[in-house]
């Protein structure tokens, strides 16, 4: 088992990896909350390449991508200068997304995406991610170090979430 999580640029390659992560996650983690036309709606009209590279060519953004095997498997957008209303002011704050896909969530993939995404963070006070209540990286983020600093409503069905946030010092 070769995992390797590293740096992608918004190429054509890297978009198309990203997709598929995403179009698979989206319809996993909101398949049993949300009726699946909707879902489907959802990743046919929403998800839109060009919106992606011109969001990842800009120089506050990176994008980490995990590969099991050569397969895409997860992913983490890191977006600096971005910061929450409950986060503490006066910090620099950076937010980040993280998504594994189920079937290839494993501690080994977990530890792969968080230890490239933390590091690719070390310029930042907190790190801060708004995550749905119901998605099982959670308990893994808490367990990371992050605490909830607000509720809040995520993702495009706009379902019950947690601001986490995770400070350096």
């Amino acid at each position: 088992m070769n995992i390797i999580s590293k740096f992608t640029v918004g190429s054509e390659e890297g978009i198309s990896d990203l997709i598929t992560i995403i179009d698979s996650s989206v319809y996993s983690l909101h398949r049993e909350l949300v009726p699946e036309e909707e879902v489907k709606k959802y990743i046919e009209n929403d998800i839109d390449p060009r919106k992606m590279i011109n969001d990842l060519n800009d120089l506050s953004t990176q994008l980490i991508i995990t590969y099991l095997d050569g397969k895409p498997v997860g992913y983490s957008i890191l977006k600096s200068g971005t910061g929450h209303s409950s986060l503490p002011e006066g910090k620099k704050a950076t937010e980040i997304s993280f998504v594994i896909l189920p079937e290839f969530d494993s501690a080994e993939v977990r530890e792969s995406l968080w230890k490239k995404s933390k590091s690719a963070a070390s310029f930042t006070d907190i790190i801060w991610i708004n995550m749905m209540v119901h998605d099982p990286l959670a308990a893994f983020l808490k367990d990371s170090g992050f605490t909830v600093a607000a509720d809040a409503d995520a993702g495009p069905f706009k379902l019950p979430s947690h601001i986490l946030q995770f400070s350096k010092n």
